[in-house]
This record gives C-alpha cells, sequence and structure tokens, in this order.
C-alpha cells in the first residue's frame, strides 16, 4: 500500500498536473512542506525523504513539475519556465488551501522556490536549497545540458541502469547497484510498445541548450536576496558538486550570513537528502520553524 494520495490538479494553462500529497503521521498545526524536484527528475526523487518528513508530523507535497512524470507537457516550449513553473506551484497552493509553506528544492526546484520569491513571497515561510543558488558552474550546467533531453528509449531494466549509472556516476561514485537500479525505476516508465522511456518530455532541456539558462543573472541574486530575507533558509550543498562549487557557495553565504548550511561528503549535485549529515541538517531546520 502507498503511503501518499495521488492528486491532480489544474495549471493556469489548462494542464492537468500530478502531486503526491503524504500526510503527517499524527494530527499537526505545522507548516505543510512543498517538494520540488529537478530538471529531468520527478516527484519519486522524494519517496523516502517524504514519508521521513511526515513522521515527524508535517504534511508533504511532492510534486511533477509540467513535462515530468504524471504531468502533462507544455503546450508551448516557452511555458518550460521558473516563472511558469512558479505559477503552477501557486496553482497547487491555492488548490489545497496553503497559505504558506516550507519549501525544499532541488536543483531546478531550488531555482523556481527562488521565483516564488519574487512572485508569491508570502507564500514561503521557510526553504531548503539543495545544491543551487543564484550563481552556478558553468561545468556543471554543461554537463547536464550533455544529456538532458537527448533521450534514451532502454529495451529493459539492465540498459536503464546502466545509462543511469553513466550521467550520475561522477556525482554518486559509491552508489550500489540496488541505488542505480531504484533510481532507475524512478526515472523510466514503460511505454505503449513495451519499451522503457524516460519521464520526461525532451524539449525541457530547450532552455538549457540554447543558453537561455545562465549561470548567473541579476534576476536570480534579486531573487535569493528576497527568499532569504527575513526568514530560515538551509542550503545543501554535495561536497564535490560541480554545479555549486565552494566558489559559488560562499558567495551565497556572503549576502545571507544567516544563511544554514551543510555539506553532504562524497556527493555530487545533488544529494538526495537522505544522507545522514543532509537528513540531520533537515531535521533541525524543521524544528525551527513552526
Amino acid at each position: 500500500m502507498s503511503d501518499f494520495k495521488e492528486i491532480y490538479f489544474e495549471s493556469k494553462d489548462g494542464l492537468r498536473l500530478y502531486a503526491r500529497d503524504y500526510t503527517a503521521l499524527t494530527p499537526t498545526s505545522k507548516l505543510p512542506v512543498i517538494c520540488i524536484h529537478g530538471l529531468t527528475r520527478n516527484s519519486s526523487d522524494f519517496d523516502e525523504l517524504a514519508p521521513w518528513i511526515a513522521q515527524q508530523g508535517r504534511r508533504v507535497l511532492a510534486l511533477d513539475v509540467r513535462g515530468r512524470g504524471r504531468s502533462q507537457h507544455a503546450k508551448k516550449v516557452s511555458h518550460y519556465h521558473p516563472m511558469v513553473y512558479a505559477a503552477d506551484v501557486i496553482s497547487l497552493a491555492q488548490a489545497l488551501g496553503i497559505r504558506r509553506a516550507v519549501f525544499i528544492g532541488t536543483s531546478m526546484g531550488g531555482l523556481i522556490t527562488m521565483t516564488l520569491a519574487l512572485r508569491k513571497s508570502n507564500l514561503i515561510a521557510a526553504s531548503i536549497l539543495n545544491d543551487v543558488g543564484p550563481v552556478l558552474s558553468q561545468k556543471g550546467l554543461n554537463r547536464i545540458a550533455s544529456y538532458a533531453g537527448e533521450g534514451s528509449d532502454c529495451a529493459n531494466w539492465e540498459q536503464a541502469r546502466n545509462y543511469i549509472r553513466e550521467i550520475n556516476q561522477s556525482a554518486f561514485p559509491n552508489n550500489s547497484e540496488q541505488e542505480w537500479d531504484k533510481w532507475a525505476h524512478r526515472a523510466f516508465a514503460q511505454n505503449a510498445v513495451g519499451k522503457l522511456e524516460l519521464q520526461y518530455d525532451p524539449l525541457i532541456a530547450t532552455p538549457l541548450k540554447t543558453g537561455k539558462l545562465k549561470a548567473s543573472s541579476w534576476i536570480s541574486k534579486w531573487a535569493f536576496r528576497r527568499l532569504t530575507k527575513k526568514r530560515p533558509c538551509l542550503l545543501v550543498r554535495g561536497a564535490i558538486s560541480d554545479l555549486l562549487e565552494q566558489e559559488q557557495a560562499s558567495y551565497m553565504l556572503s549576502v545571507a550570513p544567516h544563511l544554514q548550511y551543510v555539506e553532504v561528503p562524497g556527493i555530487g549535485h545533488a544529494p538526495m537528502l537522505t544522507e545522514t549529515e543532509a537528513k540531520s541538517a533537515i531535521q533541525k531546520f524543521l524544528n525551527q520553524v513552526e
């Protein structure tokens, strides 16, 4: 039996979008948590973290951003954009009557969270940025652009596992075969003809491949300052990350002196947030938030 409810909600431009709804283990007045995944991922990335947080007495929502997982694909490529993604998150909150929440954003999910600080700042009570910030490393962006949107149809789960390992091995050098298999089942689904295909629209990578997604911009820096002003924020960084290197993390700490910070050793972009160091920091952080 699953430990979440499947819910669907509608975007402002009429897309049917999907989210997982994990009920708090005990009745609580604590703020809910909204989890937002990375560029080519989906809500299943939180299938271990979300129930763990729910056990602590918080409702947890993990959504499939448009074009991923069970959410419909965008009608226009230009709608694969943080501003549109942020509007979708607002639609989710409005559909469920959520006025304030704690946000956990991995990679692209963190960029969406920062964008929300510009679009609807009062929705964010606190935030956790997972290996992302307003200034990124071009090295990491180039690596992600090299595989994102290329697509891969696999004949069996072994091929799917090998593909996932190939594109993530440098960031997770110590992953077991069991872990790679788990990742493959999160990333792939069987299509109508029996092949395994990645669970995202290849066009989601267009902004990255065309250079529209920059390593930094004044807007992203402004959004980060808005996000971290007068509200708690935790930065989780993979110690060997090539997207958020120490230089970028140091910048974030310099402009947001109250930013809480933890590094996950031996992990690159991006931690799964189930690592001991990450979970300890997240638990401590959530205990500070109503």
